[in-house]
C-alpha cells in the first residue's frame, strides 16, 4: 500500500487525480467524478474541519467494534461498499474545486507527516496510529481512483 505521507507516493496520488476530467466515468458504482472527490473530501474533512457531527458514544463504540478493522486494515476495499451517510454525495459538485481541495488536504496531510497523525483521534474509531491513519486514507483514495480508471 502506498504511504500518504511520503512525498512521492502523495504525489502519485495527484498525478492520478490530474488525469481525470469532468467527463470521466466510473467502472463501477452511481458517482460522478465530481461527486467521488466531494466523497474523498470527506474524510480529510472529518480531520480538519468541524462540519461533521461527531457520533454518539453507542454509536461510536459500533463503529469501532464493526467498522474500524475494515477501514483502517490494509486489506482493499470491495466494489460496490456500504456508504456512510455523511459520505453520500447527492447533486453536482464543482468539479475543479472539489479536485483542488482534495489535492491540497493530500498535500497538507503530507506536509504534516506521520508524527502528527501517530495517536491522533479518529472522527469514528478512537486514537489510530500512524499507519492505520494511512491505510485509512490511501486505501480509500486509491479505491475510488481505481473506480475512474487511474
Amino acid at each position: 500500500m502506498q504511504n500518504i505521507f511520503l512525498r512521492e507516493d502523495c504525489d502519485q496520488f495527484i498525478n492520478r487525480i490530474n488525469q481525470l476530467n469532468l467527463d470521466s466515468k466510473g467502472l463501477w458504482g452511481k458517482m460522478s467524478v465530481d461527486q467521488m472527490f466531494a466523497h474523498c473530501n470527506v474524510a480529510y474533512e472529518m480531520v480538519y474541519d468541524t462540519i461533521h457531527p461527531k457520533p454518539s458514544g453507542f454509536l461510536k463504540f459500533i463503529l469501532k467494534t464493526l467498522v474500524k478493522n475494515k477501514v483502517v486494515s490494509d486489506k482493499p476495499f470491495s466494489k460496490n461498499n456500504q456508504t456512510a451517510p455523511q459520505f453520500i454525495i447527492a447533486g453536482n459538485r464543482d468539479f475543479e474545486g472539489e479536485k483542488n481541495r482534495l489535492i491540497a488536504y493530500l498535500i497538507k496531510t503530507q506536509e504534516l507527516g506521520e508524527s502528527e497523525f501517530d495517536g491522533k483521534e479518529s472522527h469514528s474509531f478512537g486514537k489510530l496510529t500512524s499507519k492505520e491513519w494511512n491505510n485509512l486514507f490511501a486505501k480509500h483514495l486509491d479505491h475510488h481512483l481505481t473506480q475512474f480508471g487511474v
